[in-house]
């Protein structure tokens, strides 16, 4: 029996993906590239994943939430990249409804739990250097987890909310979407039906996902800063734990400044391959560059990977 959501709101049956170029060359180009950052994501945010899981000492709510991150990213590239690739090596990409809705719902619940996750990462570091002797308490195991498990549930709802939106308007044709994957921007521009409440929804659902976790992040740093300035009045303490932050900020800003310009001054009018282009910023490069930019200036990071590698090569000799 069809969803009542979806019976008798539709004439499409699916979608063709019209992706980041149509010329042959450049797609065998970008074909070779995407895949080497998408392997690159893999491995990268899987080490981390692992480290994390296997290294005792790293079982603390930093890396716990960094576990939580590399989890997001991995799951994040992989529901619009495998199929991206695949559409540089076939000539027309096509995708049912059922599916587009899917792919859409994935993306805005990974990506916008992954926005909240950071916010809640800038708590744990203001709890941590602020207030150091209740860390262990405030920042319990039992509140981790719900910490974890109140953004990835926040992320399905905000994104089942786009995604029923979106499937309740009045698809008759045409069916080409420009874009890689099923984004809301680019399928409300095809559709019949009006979506003026559906881009005011973005507006302002995204506006506020933003804000709130950008402002939870720089209130939590500027508090830090402000903090052991008045503390210690040093400048070299400053300067350390600006370059504790630093990796975490460099994440945020990366991750959602792109994600303004997106969403936060959506219309479905301008759709279009600069949207593209920024879309792959922070889908596909964010991704790639997370287990990157945490582990060359994290010392426990680097530590761990030493150790287990070091583990590995006594045993294998052994």
């Amino acid at each position: 029996m069809a969803s009542p959501v979806l019976e008798n709101q539709t004439e499409v049956q699916e979608f063709i993906l019209l992706g980041l170029t149509n010329d042959r060359k450049q797609q065998h180009i970008l074909f070779t590239i995407f895949l080497l950052l998408y392997v690159a994501c893999l491995l990268g945010n899987g080490t981390i994943l692992a480290i994390v899981v296997a290294e005792p000492r790293l079982h603390t709510p930093m890396y716990f939430f960094l576990g939580n991150l590399s989890c997001l990213d991995i799951c994040y590239s992989t529901v619009t990249m495998p199929k991206m690739l695949h559409g540089f090596l076939i000539e027309h990409q096509t995708i049912s409804f059922i599916g587009c809705m899917t792919q859409l719902h994935f993306f805005h619940f990974l990506g916008g739990t992954e926005a909240m996750l950071l916010g809640v990462m800038a708590y744990d570091r203001y709890v941590a250097i602020c207030n150091p002797l209740r860390y262990t308490v405030i920042m319990s195991k039992w509140a981790c987890l719900s910490l974890a498990v109140a953004t990835w549930s926040a992320g399905f709802i905000y994104s089942l909310m786009y995604s029923v939106m979106t499937s309740r308007a009045w698809f008759c044709g045409p069916n080409h979407i420009l874009h890689f994957f099923c984004d809301i921007k680019p399928l409300l521009k095809l559709a019949c039906s009006s979506t003026t409440f559906n881009l005011t929804l973005l507006n302002i659902v995204s506006g506020c996902v933003v804000m709130a976790t950008s402002f939870v992040t720089l209130f939590s740093y500027l508090y830090i800063v402000t903090f052991l300035f008045f503390k210690f009045q040093m400048w070299q303490s400053l300067w350390k734990a600006f370059s504790t932050c630093a990796s975490h900020l460099t994440v945020v800003m990366i991750f959602q400044t792109p994600v303004v310009f997106n969403y936060m001054l959506a219309s479905a009018i301008d759709s279009s391959k600069r949207d593209m282009m920024i879309t792959v910023l922070y889908s596909v490069v964010t991704p790639v560059l997370n287990p990157l930019i945490y582990s060359l200036r994290n010392q426990e990071v680097k530590s761990s990977v030493r150790k287990i590698l070091s583990k590995k090569w006594l045993s294998g000799r052994t």
